[in-house]
């Protein structure tokens, strides 16, 4: 497991409090003014950050985060320049875990020996490649666990046992559970049995679990941490981006803050 988060995860697991991972697309607006959107996310109480890596075919992704992949791309954003800004972002003082959540294809490119050399350098503490089964990824997860980077695992509702218990084992830093059929994106309401589900996969998971996809907002966040080891909330963030532009420092901030509070505000559950 990436000491940066476990030490994060057992920090807030010790408060009885769920973690706050929080995404944004890298690039959108502009990668100048989401140094500074990381940097408020850590100020509003983020544990961990996603930072989006645009690519043309983001099969994970609905609407609010392809469009922001799409302007990301428009700027000319590639894999080397996210890496730049988040060795930026490190010295300028972000402190918490930083993941990269983006797709195979930009890495298979740079390489995998290279990128994971980049990444660790960089100050990456872990990636999400959504395209990459568990079971098909042997060459890239060497890589990684040689340089220190945790290589982050994701599990859907349609899970069976084995199958979570065999991911879990691949999974570092944490486990990434879906928490429906779909793609990303703002909802009105989970499905019913999440806190069911969720509970059932950390009982099964040897890393702390995580869920998102479809978190938007702070009844949301409170409701599923107390039965989730930490709360991801990627499209409702990007949308405020969306929606501001390189003004959304300050609107994001607000948001965040208010997820921290909510979780902040619950007990989670032990097993």
């Amino acid at each position: 497991m990436s000491s940066a988060l476990e030490t994060v995860f057992r920090n807030r697991a010790a408060g009885r409090h769920a973690a706050l991972v929080t995404y944004i697309m890298a690039g959108d607006p502009d990668l100048a003014t989401c140094i500074d959107l990381a940097l408020a996310l850590q100020d509003a109480g983020a544990d961990v950050i996603e930072f989006g890596v645009p690519f043309s075919d983001p099969i994970a992704d609905g609407p609010v985060i392809q469009a922001a992949g799409l302007r990301a791309l428009a700027n000319g954003t590639t894999l080397s320049a996210v890496l730049e800004a988040v060795a930026e972002l490190r010295r300028r003082g972000l402190r918490i875990p930083l993941v990269l959540m983006g797709y195979l294809n930009p890495i298979l490119r740079l390489g995998y020996a290279a990128f994971a050399d980049r990444a660790a350098a960089a100050g990456v503490d872990g990636i999400i490649v959504p395209d990459l089964p568990a079971d098909e990824g042997a060459a890239l997860f060497a890589e990684l666990d040689r340089t220190g980077v945790a290589s982050i695992q994701l599990v859907a509702p349609t899970s069976h046992d084995d199958r979570v218990r065999i991911v879990s084992e691949r999974s570092r830093g944490f486990l990434y559970y879906v928490s429906l059929t779909g793609v990303t994106g703002v909802r009105d309401r989970l499905p019913d049995d999440v806190a069911e589900r969720i509970l059932h996969v950390r009982s099964l998971a040897r890393v702390p679990v995580a869920v998102g996809f479809g978190v938007s907002s702070p009844e949301m966040a409170r409701a599923l941490g107390s039965v989730a080891d930490g709360v991801v909330v990627g499209s409702a963030i990007v949308q405020r981006v969306a929606e501001h532009g390189g003004k959304a420092v300050t609107p994001v901030r607000e948001f965040v803050a208010g997820l921290r509070t909510a979780l902040d505000e619950v007990e989670l559950a032990g097993l």
